[in-house]
């Protein structure tokens, strides 16, 4: 997208990687810096574009917002709570701004299904379904070429360790009240990933559910699957999420009303060009049914939300996918891992 950004500036633990990525830029050379700082101080930096191991979003994201930047950062924004709201209050005190990387509800197909069905008061029941192969797959045959390096010092290492145990032990432990597991932790970490285009979508859709009912972890010595069923006032919502073996892309948000099913299917990213699409059921006056795909667009959902990022540089765009807003997945996350640990409790 080189009519719309420029990269001037790249910042990484590895200078392999940097040096790599720099050579695929095209333009100027970029400038080069193993420290954040230097990069979200620099006056060659619109946008602080943060790509990071989950531990270290918040921080990264905090220096730009210090240096009154426009921050685009991966999900999950923040690993707790507690670091979800120092991002809201930086941005209040410094002037910079969040959007949140949430690509899967940029898709049109999304944002046109409520419609469809003609509001969320018409909504009888909805399913949310993400399971899918390692995106090593799908990233391997994506044409890109992707590398992997190995020149990253020790000491970041033990600070990336350091750092997410942290992390962890404050969502977990301090402000839920779980105990901090093997199992909890990577469940945590899931919600955080996959978990976080699901569920966000899931508010994009019908807003935020009014408890959760049940949910079920991950099992240790297992392929990890997990599922839960969340309340709304006048309808309830399964979600199930999992990663195999099996190479496939299986996701989608589904919604049912009286007369008409609605389902939002998403194709995998990392190949582009493959479109989201909306599958619309319904039954005609004569009592047939009828099965309509509706196919918005080609362009992939990261490129789309990359030109809403322009927008919101360029010309002020209020940004959807805030701060504000993603800290309601936190929320979320909270709900399940209560729910979930209760009903494990509950029969042991």
């Amino acid at each position: 997208m080189s009519d719309y950004f420029q990269v001037t500036y790249l910042c990484d633990v590895s200078e392999d990687a940097m040096a790599h990525c720099a050579r695929k830029i095209p333009g100027p050379s970029p400038r080069l810096s193993s420290k954040h700082e230097d990069l979200c101080s620099s006056p060659e930096v619109d946008v602080v574009l943060v790509a990071s191991s989950d531990a270290f979003h918040q921080a990264h994201a905090l220096a730009g917002l210090e240096a009154g930047k426009v921050v685009f950062v991966e999900k999950p924004m923040a690993m707790s709570l507690k670091d979800a709201d120092a991002l809201i209050a930086s941005e209040k005190n410094h002037g910079g701004r969040i959007m949140v990387g949430y690509m899967r509800r940029y898709a049109p197909a999304l944002l046109d299904a409520i419609e469809e069905i003609g509001g969320v008061e018409n909504v009888l029941y909805a399913r949310v379904r993400d399971i899918l192969n390692e995106k090593s797959v799908f990233v391997g045959q994506s044409g890109t070429f992707p590398k992997t390096f190995s020149d990253i010092k020790p000491e970041s290492l033990v600070e990336s360790r350091q750092r997410s145990d942290a992390k962890l032990n404050q969502a977990l432990d301090t402000e839920l009240s779980i105990l901090v597991t093997p199992i909890t932790s990577l469940q945590w970490r899931l919600l955080g990933g996959l978990g976080s285009h699901d569920l966000s979508c899931m508010r994009e859709a019908l807003g935020m559910p009014t408890k959760c009912l049940g949910a079920a972890m991950c099992v240790a010595d297992s392929p990890p699957f997990w599922s839960a069923l969340f309340q709304y006032p006048k309808f309830t919502v399964s979600y199930e999420s999992g990663i195999d073996s099996v190479p496939r892309f299986d996701a989608s948000v589904e919604i049912f009303s009286k007369n008409k099913t609605v389902k939002v299917v998403y194709d995998t990213p990392y190949v582009k060009g493959l479109p989201t699409t909306m599958h619309v059921r319904e039954s005609g006056p004569d009592g047939s049914a009828r099965d309509t795909i509706v196919r918005k667009t080609y362009e992939d959902n990261y490129t789309l939300e990359m030109k809403e990022l322009y927008e919101i540089v360029v010309n002020g765009k209020k940004i959807k996918t805030s701060a504000t807003d993603a800290k309601q997945d936190l929320e979320l996350f909270g709900m399940f891992m209560k729910a979930a640990v209760a009903r494990q409790a509950a029969t042991e």
